[in-house]
């Protein structure tokens, strides 16, 4: 009488893609904890099965994407910042901003500009034109301009804090470019506690007459600012509204480079 060999239990045959979701499960679960996680707790919280999360954590420390630390206990591997390291290379700020600054574009028919610091200087890396403005708009591709006139100056001078901001006033002077132009420490100090509490900055006619600004900050994956998103606009088609737009498609872009907002 001819044997056949005992197949394995429908439950114990998983797919390819079972199996990486449970991969995903595992480590989602050891990016919540900043020690090691024993084996038991990731099995409860992922719902595995002991043997199955063992098998699986074992497989992935053999790739280096998870790594066993005492007896029994497992936290994620180098492997992953090795990857991480080389997303965050490919990552170009202006190729993904630039979408997210056309649509605001689109919302507000003006101007948007995305500018980044330098020195004492804010540069403009890129901008959308509205093609419709009647003054000259100094936020050009290339252009530089003070930080403490400059909507998106002021984002990273309220970051340098109370001290670098005194040593910034007292290296520059603060000159004026306009009658509304910032000349003074305690001038400079109050609109900062404005931009503190509003979330964005203001430029109000202030490196060039007649034109007005908003900006909002965008922070990479450290949390560090790396940029700020403006709307330029003429004062007489300046819209305070467009701050709360400002602000979303700042955090926008701060997302698609990897910012995560902190809990409160």
């Amino acid at each position: 009488m001819k044997t056949t060999k005992a197949s394995a239990p429908a439950n114990d045959v998983k797919s390819p893609i079972q199996v990486i979701d449970r991969m995903m499960k595992l480590l989602d679960v050891l990016s919540y904890y900043h020690d090691p996680v024993s084996l038991k707790q990731l099995a409860m919280e992922t719902g595995l099965h002991p043997s199955t999360a063992h098998r699986i954590l074992g497989a992935m420390s053999v790739s280096g994407f998870v790594e066993r630390a005492e007896p029994g206990t497992y936290r994620l591997g180098i492997r992953l910042l090795e990857l991480g390291n080389v997303v965050k290379s490919r990552i170009n700020i202006r190729d993904s901003a630039m979408p997210l600054m056309q649509q605001l574009h689109l919302r507000t028919g003006e101007s948007i500009n995305l500018g980044v610091r330098q020195g004492d200087e804010i540069v403009y890396v890129e901008r959308t034109s509205s093609g419709r403005s009647s003054v000259r708009v100094v936020h050009l591709v290339g252009a530089r301009a003070p930080l403490h006139v400059t909507s998106v100056g002021k984002l990273y001078l309220l970051e340098d804090g109370p001290l670098k901001l005194k040593e910034y006033a007292k290296r520059t002077g603060l000159p004026g470019f306009t009658p509304t132009s910032i000349t003074t420490l305690s001038a400079l100090e109050k609109e900062l506690e404005r931009v503190r509490r509003h979330g964005v900055a203001f430029d109000n006619e202030e490196i060039e007459q007649g034109l007005r600004c908003i900006a909002a900050p965008v922070r990479d994956d450290t949390g560090e600012l790396v940029a700020g998103l403006s709307v330029s606009a003429p004062a007489e088609r300046h819209n305070p509204d467009w701050a709360t737009l400002v602000r979303e498609t700042a955090d926008a872009i701060s997302l698609a480079i990897g910012y995560v907002k902190p809990a409160r």
